[in-house]
C-alpha cells in the first residue's frame, strides 16, 4: 500500500508542477476573470487534496520525535489558511483566497502526505522532485539553445527566455537556484551531485533570471565555504576547501565566458536597474493610492490590478507584498505572514545548513517577483524537499497515530 500511495503522490506532484497555467487556461478558466471557484484550483492541487485523506486512512502510520511536531504544525497551518479563506469569502472577496488554497493549503497537504508515508518514502520523494527540477533545467538549457519552448507560453517577451517545466522563466531560475541548495543532501555520489549543481546553475543562467543567477553564485560559494565536510578535521577541511576554491573560481570565470558567448547571459548586457527593476519598486506606490478602509480590509484583486494599470501604468503586479497586503488587508496579511514564518521555522528546525541555504535562495528569489502570491508549485516543492531532507525526524520507535 505504501508503494501505491507513493506513486499516486508522485503523479499528483508531477501534475501540479508540469501542467502550467497556460495549459490550464486552455481547459478551464484558471487564471482569467470569470468562471466558477472550482475552476481556479489546479488539477494537481485537487489530486493532492484528495490524496491526503486517502493517505491518512489507508493504513496505520507512526510518527516520532519531531515528526509529531511537524504534523501538528502543518495541520494548524492548514486550519489557519482555511480560516482566512472563510473570512475572505464572507467579505465577498473569494478571488483573493484562491491562491491560498492552490498554493499554500496544497503545499501543506503535500507535506503531510510525505510525512505520513514514512522516512524512506519521504527521502525517495525528495530525490524524485530533485530529478524533476534537474530535468526542468536540462529542458530549459535545450530551449535556450534551440530558441523554442517545449511547453506552451502565451506571454509576449522582447527577449526569448526558456521555461523548462516551469510556468515562467523566472520560475525556472528560482526553482533551479533552490534545488542547488538541496542537492548536497541527496544520497548520490559526489560527482553526481557536482554534475547536478552544474546543470542547475546553467539552467538558472539560461532562464534569464538575473537575480536568481546572482543568488545561485552566492549559494555555491556559501555551500563550498561553510558546508561541513565529513571525515576531515578543521585544518584538513580548510586546506581542502582552499584547494577546491581556486580551480572553482577559475572554472567559474571560464563558464561565465562560455555562457556569455552562447547567448545565455543576454539579459546581463545592461544593468540590473532596468525598467523591470523599477516596475517592481514603483508598484509599492499602490499602498499610497488606496483608502484606509482598503488598507484595513483589502480590495478585490481585479480592482487592485485596474488601479495599478491606470495609476501606475504597469501591466502586471510582480510584488507579493502588494498583492497580499492589499487584497487581504494589512491585519489579515500579517496573520498570514506570521503563520507562514512559523511553519517555515518548524520545518527548518534542526535542518542541515544546506536546507537553510536552499530555502533562503527561494525566499530571496520569490521576494523579487510574485511567486508567493501566485498559483505556483514553488511552495509545495519547498515543503516536500524540507520534509525529505530537513532532518530532525525521529527514531524507529515511534508513536502510532
Amino acid at each position: 500500500m505504501t508503494m501505491v500511495l507513493f506513486l499516486l503522490a508522485a503523479v499528483a506532484f508531477t501534475v501540479r508542477f508540469v501542467i502550467s497555467p497556460t495549459v490550464m487556461d486552455r481547459l478551464v478558466a484558471y487564471t482569467g476573470e470569470g468562471g466558477a471557484f472550482y475552476e481556479k484550483v489546479h488539477f494537481g492541487s485537487y489530486l493532492i487534496l484528495l490524496l491526503l485523506p486517502v493517505t491518512l486512512m489507508a493504513r496505520p502510520f507512526r510518527l516520532a520525535g519531531d515528526e509529531i511536531a511537524k504534523f501538528k504544525a502543518l495541520f494548524w497551518f492548514i486550519v489557519t489558511l482555511l480560516a482566512i479563506v472563510v473570512v475572505l469569502f464572507l467579505a465577498k472577496r473569494a478571488g483573493a483566497s484562491v491562491f491560498l488554497v492552490d498554493t499554500y493549503v496544497t503545499a501543506a497537504a503535500a507535506g503531510l502526505i510525505v510525512l505520513i508515508l514514512g522516512p524512506t518514502s519521504r527521502v525517495a520523494m525528495g530525490h524524485f522532485l530533485l530529478l524533476l527540477l534537474i530535468l526542468s533545467a536540462v529542458i530549459g538549457i535545450g530551449e535556450a539553445a534551440l530558441g523554442k519552448r517545449l511547453m506552451p507560453y502565451d506571454l509576449d517577451e522582447v527577449i526569448f527566455r526558456p521555461l523548462g517545466l516551469s510556468d515562467h522563466p523566472l520560475g525556472l531560475g528560482a526553482l533551479s537556484a533552490m534545488a542547488i541548495g538541496f542537492v548536497p543532501l541527496a544520497h548520490w555520489r559526489l560527482w553526481v551531485r557536482i554534475a547536478a549543481i552544474f546543470v542547475l546553475f546553467v539552467g538558472v543562467a539560461a532562464s534569464g533570471a538575473r537575480f536568481a543567477l546572482l543568488i545561485a553564485v552566492a549559494e555555491i560559494l556559501v555551500l563550498l565555504l561553510f558546508l561541513p565536510w565529513g571525515g576531515l578535521n578543521p585544518r584538513q577541511t580548510r586546506q581542502a576547501k582552499l584547494i577546491v576554491f581556486v580551480p572553482l573560481l577559475a572554472g567559474g570565470v571560464a563558464l561565465i565566458g562560455l555562457l556569455a558567448s552562447s547567448g545565455f547571459l543576454g539579459r546581463f548586457g545592461g544593468t540590473l536597474f532596468d525598467e523591470n527593476f523599477f516596475a517592481r519598486v514603483t508598484v509599492n506606490q499602490a499602498f499610497s493610492l488606496v483608502s484606509w478602509k482598503e488598507l484595513l480590509f483589502g480590495m478585490p484583486p481585479a480592482d487592485l490590478l485596474a488601479l495599478v494599470n491606470k495609476e501606475l501604468n504597469l501591466p502586471y503586479i510582480e510584488s507579493a507584498q502588494v498583492v497580499i497586503g492589499l487584497t487581504f488587508g494589512i491585519p489579515m496579511a500579517l496573520v498570514f505572514l506570521v503563520a507562514f514564518l512559523q511553519i517555515l521555522a518548524k520545518l527548518l528546525y534542526r535542518a542541515p545548513m544546506a536546507a537553510w541555504i536552499g530555502t533562503g535562495a527561494i525566499i530571496l528569489a520569490g521576494l523579487s517577483n510574485n511567486s508567493f502570491s501566485s498559483k505556483a508549485p514553488t511552495i509545495m516543492i519547498l515543503f516536500v524537499l524540507l520534509m525529505a531532507f530537513g532532518g530532525g525526524t525521529a527514531s524507529v520507535a515511534g508513536r502510532k497515530t
